[in-house]
């Protein structure tokens, strides 16, 4: 099949190779979508958008629950050359609010829940834009456009032509640190991304993703909604995130791979320890399944290790950004080498580890990732001074990423810049604090943070959050952690707290941390 240069012509390609080819099951709804329909539907609601008079460049906000219409307006909307707004749906609304106000979104598609969750947000932006209901259940997008073209006789109105610089997608980062900054991807940008995943984990026509994520996630749009696009496979889409149906649901839809996120990996780790797989089960994973994959956030090897152990299946540890239309490292698929707490080599774009000096590190030496593809993003939504600060005039992105590359070209992530910390002048990576902590049998998830210190600077704290049932004291935690890292390493204190913050991506907010304890 030729290379397509935009959603469009991927699109209309696929449609024209494997029109009867499945493309999307929504299990909730018990619907089904072929490629010839995927084709239809981004047709049909271009039409929409241009009664509406959305055109090309437009902002098209989407705050959405996962579903069969949430795919078509997302595809649709790309289609016919507006630019979609993905919303993150549990942001709160003061950061709604100012997404839809900064990205000069000109329509709103929400769904019944959100509706009634954010009223005075859906009513203020009301006031100022379109806004269309859209129910995945009842299978139905109401909105000011839907009685004119039941009405209308006209001939479709012609699209405007798009190329592979235009803009697709502008989604937010989770702002950690002050308001969140506009990524905006263009249709080159989000293709190289779906075909690094696809490259990566040798995607074809045959395969059928899991995807649990929600489709505001970087992960979830550009890894398995382009990625089986771009594959010609097909794509299971739940509503949401299910623990105890996540394996039947993979048998059932007769699933070859699946997305995952190391909470979610946890989870699922700590229910199998409790309720079991059944025998047919174990057995259609190990036969059928060809891969998962984490993303978003480290992997500790621990867990890792007993998730291949226990389910029999191979774990693929992967790295992405919103910044760079998701994937930009990937251990490669058995019997390629798989490295226990890397997530991989660069496939698909360059990778580079620079010093202080911005000079490249040599192997084994610890510096900043820096990434260069066509999957990097096109600038930051009107924010001169950050595109000039991440994006180099030779067109690297500095990602804020710690990180050292061996001598095999696997990269090995050692934490954020800014969440390094500094203690007394010696440099302690958090994720070492999180594995050491993890060690300990009854830790779900932890995550380590820096406080200010009067004579180190910096000292070093940790939360975590238990396996159910399980029960273990602060003191208990403490002392563990000390004998696991040393004194000098080890947390001053251990809070034991309900649930870990995190962006949309599934990281970890650990400068949110010390907030949330004071």
């Amino acid at each position: 099949m030729p290379k397509s240069a935009t959603l469009r012509e991927l699109i209309d390609l696929q449609a024209q190779f494997r029109p009867r080819q499945t493309y999307l099951i929504t299990p909730e709804t018990d619907q089904s979508m072929t490629y010839a329909q995927l084709q239809t539907h981004a047709q049909d609601f271009s039409q929409r958008l241009l009664q509406d008079s959305i055109q090309k460049g437009d902002k098209v906000a989407m705050l959405l629950d996962n579903g069969y219409w949430t795919v078509a307006i997302m595809l649709g909307a790309m289609y016919a050359g507006a630019v979609i707004v993905p919303m993150n749906a549990v942001a709160g609304s003061s950061v709604l609010d100012y997404v839809l106000d900064h990205s000069d979104s000109r329509m709103l598609f929400v769904s019944p829940y959100y509706q009634e969750k954010y009223p005075e947000l859906v009513a203020k932006a009301e006031a100022k834009i379109s806004v269309s209901l859209v129910d995945n259940r009842n299978f139905k997008i109401a909105g000011s456009a839907s009685s004119k073209s039941k009405n209308s006789k006209q001939a479709p109105e012609v699209l405007a032509s798009i190329d592979a610089e235009d803009a697709a997608v502008l989604i937010y980062t989770s702002g950690t640190t002050g308001r969140p900054k506009g990524v905006q991807l263009s249709h080159k940008n989000v293709l190289a991304g779906a075909q690094n995943t696809a490259d990566a984990h040798q995607l074809t026509d045959t395969d059928r993703g899991l995807c649990v994520l929600p489709l505001y996630h970087i992960n979830a749009e550009i890894v398995s909604v382009l990625g089986s696009l771009v594959s010609g496979g097909s794509l299971v889409l739940p509503p949401k995130f299910s623990v105890s149906s996540f394996w039947s649901l993979i048998a059932e839809k007769k699933c070859t791979w699946f997305s995952l996120v190391p909470t979610i990996v946890a989870y699922l780790l700590d229910h199998a320890e409790r309720e079991g797989l059944s025998p047919e089960l174990r057995n259609y994973i190990r036969t059928q399944v060809r891969f998962g994959r984490s993303a978003s956030a480290p992997l500790s090897p621990e867990m890792h290790k007993e998730f291949e152990e226990k389910f029999c299946v191979s774990l693929i540890e992967t790295m992405g950004l919103t910044e760079t239309a998701a994937q930009i490292l990937s251990n490669p698929l058995p019997p390629g080498k798989i490295k226990y707490g890397s997530p991989g080599i660069a496939i698909g774009n360059e990778a580079k580890i620079i010093n202080e000096q911005g000079k490249e590190c040599r192997r084994g030496v610890s510096g900043e990732l820096m990434i260069r593809g066509d999957n990097v993003l096109t600038a930051y939504y009107k924010n001169e001074a950050a595109t000039k600060e991440a994006i180099t005039a030779d067109n690297w992105l500095h990602t804020g990423d710690l990180a050292m590359q061996d001598e095999d070209d696997y990269f090995f992530i050692t934490g954020r810049l800014k969440e390094l910390i500094i203690k007394g002048g010696e440099n302690i990576s958090p994720r070492e604090i999180d594995e050491g902590l993890f060690s300990h049998s009854a830790v779900l998830e932890a995550a380590a943070f820096a406080v200010a210190h009067r004579e180190y600077g910096q000292e070093v704290m940790a939360c975590v959050v238990l396996k159910q049932d399980a029960s273990v004291d602060c003191e208990t935690l403490r002392v563990f952690a000390e004998a696991e890292l040393g004194k000098f390493k080890a947390p001053r204190q251990v809070y034991i707290i309900d649930e870990l913050p995190k962006g949309p991506s599934g990281k970890v907010q650990r400068l949110k941390l010390a907030d949330l304890l004071t």
